[in-house]
């Protein structure tokens, strides 16, 4: 489906792609004519939509290193270079309060939430400075700026998560390179499903949650701003 649109003639990679926002927002830049890395964990998840919409199915484990590193590889063997559209936007999530919270659950959360993100970003970063354009968009919450019960793990990976970005926006001011933190309000994707929150008083029933095609529409309208304009963060909720 990449052609003609806002994006025609651009790269993407977005990981997380294989459901929810990572692949809304996938298929949205792919709409507006960008080509498309579908990255997920599982090849099958991205292989459908990645043919689909005209784009490459990728697999990669973004906590582990040395994945992330053969993702670049892959990645510019296929389009002739880095992406101009980095989204890392692969995610894990669950409630527990801190007392109940398992080291195992806070160890995958910092290393797919937070280690995966910066390991994305570090493996493609050298090659977007090289080029002196570009434009990252990390996948944060509402959740890295407050506080909610049962979100120990999660939100220590999304708080840790902005640090990184207010990091990464000083680091690359004056490069060319742009970087956006999209921040989302409770949104319904899989994530969700083992946890049922219609049945969980005190969260917010799935029908008031955002849908993944609003916040991948936000991602997109980051993606068509001019080179010379930078949304550092962008928060979104649902309007109720």
């Amino acid at each position: 489906m990449h052609g003609g649109g806002s994006l025609a003639g651009r790269t993407a990679l977005v990981t997380g792609a294989s459901s929810g926002i990572g692949l809304a927002t996938a298929r949205a830049l792919a709409a507006e004519g960008a080509r498309v890395g579908f990255v997920a964990s599982d090849r099958g998840d991205a292989g459908p939509p990645a043919r689909e919409c005209g784009g490459w199915a990728l697999h990669c484990d973004v906590a582990d290193p040395r994945g992330v590193d053969a993702l670049r590889r892959d990645f510019i063997g296929l389009a002739g270079g880095p992406p101009d559209i980095l989204v890392a936007s692969a995610g894990v999530f669950s409630l527990d309060a801190v007392a109940d919270t398992a080291p195992v659950t806070l160890f995958r959360t910092l290393s797919v939430n937070l280690q995966g993100s910066f390991l994305t970003v570090r493996a493609f970063l050298p090659d977007l400075l090289a080029r002196g354009s570009g434009l990252i968009v990390q996948m944060g919450s509402v959740a890295g700026r407050r506080a909610f019960s049962g979100n120990g793990a999660y939100a220590a990976s999304k708080f840790g998560l902005r640090g990184f970005h207010e990091v990464l926006l000083q680091e690359l001011r004056g490069t060319g390179v742009r970087a956006t933190l999209l921040e989302p309000a409770a949104t319904d994707t899989p994530l969700w499903d083992p946890i049922d929150p219609d049945q969980s008083p005190g969260l917010p029933p799935r029908g008031s949650m955002l849908d993944p095609r609003s916040v991948a529409a936000c991602a997109l309208f980051v993606a068509s701003r001019p080179p010379n304009v930078q949304i550092p963060y962008l928060a979104v909720e649902a309007a109720h």
